[in-house]
């Protein structure tokens, strides 16, 4: 028996907002998923600092700031790089304070025939998927137990984790070992009470999907929206994601609901994978 995990926190009274003061940061939040949970977040009375690699936020994202200039921050961040990260955790600290909630979402994706396949794709996918994912993880988590903060890290994995696909082999094993990753750290992290868990989505309509969908018709001769078309339809409820429909569940895990649920990787995919 674990005898020294501090105490959870308590379930937000009603009416109370499930995030009031919580301090979130949100890597690949430029727009996509990341963006949508960063909106629902700040509805729920998180402070958030997002990151991503660009020099300048999205015009979406500007948008945001915008809007909450008070409780949002873009800090520009390379996570393949120690020092890089160790700066975005020092200034999102220094505004916001210690952390409690990671979103680790950045990602990259690449796909080829297998014997097609060169080293440079392979790399550039585990640098951003698995290291970069490591290195923010690594450090958020240190700050939380440097505080005694009873946190919640929340890494993005994808349905594509669960299972091989030919034309996919480096994005599907990157995307296995988050939740690896994920597993693990919840582990570690146990003792601090803080939990570590994951997400894996299904397809979901973002702008990289217009990317995958030209990989795909050219890689399977398809027309251009074939395949997305028909990854739709394959969806068990008919269609494909949207960036909003992954908020409830990055709300849920970040919050006191969630407080007994930890080293799981729920599967937000319309029903496309079952466990």
């Amino acid at each position: 028996m674990n005898n020294h995990a501090p105490p959870h926190p308590l379930p937000a009274s009603p009416g109370m907002k499930r995030l009031a003061a919580k301090h979130a940061l949100l890597t690949g939040a430029g727009g996509g998923i990341g963006l949508a949970v960063a909106e629902a977040y700040l509805a729920e009375g998180a402070l958030c600092t997002i990151a991503d690699l660009a020099p300048q936020p999205s015009a979406a994202l500007a948008d945001l700031l915008a809007r909450h200039p008070e409780h949002l921050a873009y800090i520009p961040a390379d996570i393949t790089r120690m020092e890089s990260v160790k700066q975005l955790l020092g200034a999102a600290v220094a505004r916001f304070g210690p952390l409690d909630i990671l979103f680790n979402n950045a990602a990259v994706f690449d796909m080829a025939p297998l014997l097609e396949s060169d080293q440079a794709m392979y790399e550039r996918i585990f640098d951003v998927n698995v290291k970069g994912m490591f290195l923010v993880m690594q450090q958020s988590l240190q700050n939380m137990v440097d505080n005694g903060r009873a946190g919640s890290v929340i890494n993005m994995a994808s349905q594509a984790g669960r299972r091989g696909e030919a034309l996919v082999s480096h994005y599907c094993a990157s995307k296995a070992a988050v939740i690896s990753y994920t597993q693990s750290a919840a582990l570690a992290m146990a003792p601090h009470g803080i939990r570590v868990n994951g997400i894996a989505p299904g397809v979901v309509d973002t702008p990289m999907w217009g990317h995958v969908d030209a990989l795909f018709a050219r890689y399977e001769g398809l027309q251009p929206g074939e395949k997305k078309r028909a990854v739709g339809l394959a969806v068990p409820l008919g269609r494909m994601g949207q960036p909003s429909d992954l908020a409830g569940a990055a709300i849920f895990l970040a919050s006191a609901e969630s407080a007994y649920i930890t080293a799981q990787t729920l599967n937000v995919d319309g029903g496309s994978v079952m466990n």
